[in-house]
């Protein structure tokens, strides 16, 4: 069975996602293969309703799939760089397309396995972590994003309560010292930790 944190070879079946943000339509390109390959999953629009970005100049999006988190935030916040990270090689070219589509700059799309190839500290890191890929992945993007941030720099997820949030938080405290729910809504978490 295929999943889409792997690279298993699946049919295409292209399509585009449309999506309104903060008076930005935007068209994702999207395929079979990928996570929430037909909308915008609504963890995704809970935590993009919910992210402060004021101050920030430099974000990491650790699992990006197709791109709906960084290139929906890159439409509102220009100046801000954004780096993406994952595994999933189609989800990854899907999103180079959507950035070419849309002329975006300062934004970097690449393979790696949470933080493995990853050399830059961040002013934020945000992730929507792949849950299906198993505690011990969500765990190592929570317990390494500490070493990838700036003095100050946060980490914000969504996630789940049934699908590990107090597990989650839990995490986020030990690490940092502090995690904060930003918002409850119909079961989504939004989980904030500042270094």
């Amino acid at each position: 069975m295929s999943h889409y944190y792997t690279n298993d070879e699946i049919e295409s079946r292209p399509t585009i996602i449309h999506f309104d943000y903060q008076g930005h339509s935007i068209g994702f390109h999207s395929d079979r293969g990928v996570f929430s390959k037909d909308s915008v999953d609504f963890g995704s629009r809970t935590l993009l309703d919910t992210v402060n970005l004021e101050g920030v100049k430099s974000v990491l999006d650790v699992g990006c799939g197709y791109g709906a988190l960084s290139i929906s935030l890159k439409m509102v916040y220009p100046d801000i760089a954004f780096d993406m990270v994952d595994v999933n090689r189609r989800a990854m070219e899907l999103a180079k397309r959507t950035i070419e589509d849309y002329h975006l700059e300062d934004m970097r799309v690449y393979e790696s396995n949470a933080y493995e190839n990853v050399e830059k500290t961040f002013d934020m890191i945000i992730s929507n972590p792949p849950i299906r890929a198993g505690k011990n992945v969500v765990t190592t993007i929570l317990k390494e994003s500490y070493s990838h941030l700036n003095k100050n720099g946060r980490l914000v997820i969504v996630i789940q309560k049934k699908q590990g949030a107090p597990s989650a938080k839990k995490c986020m405290e030990e690490v940092f010292g502090n995690a904060e729910v930003l918002k409850r809504n119909k079961g989504y978490y939004i989980i904030q930790s500042i270094k």
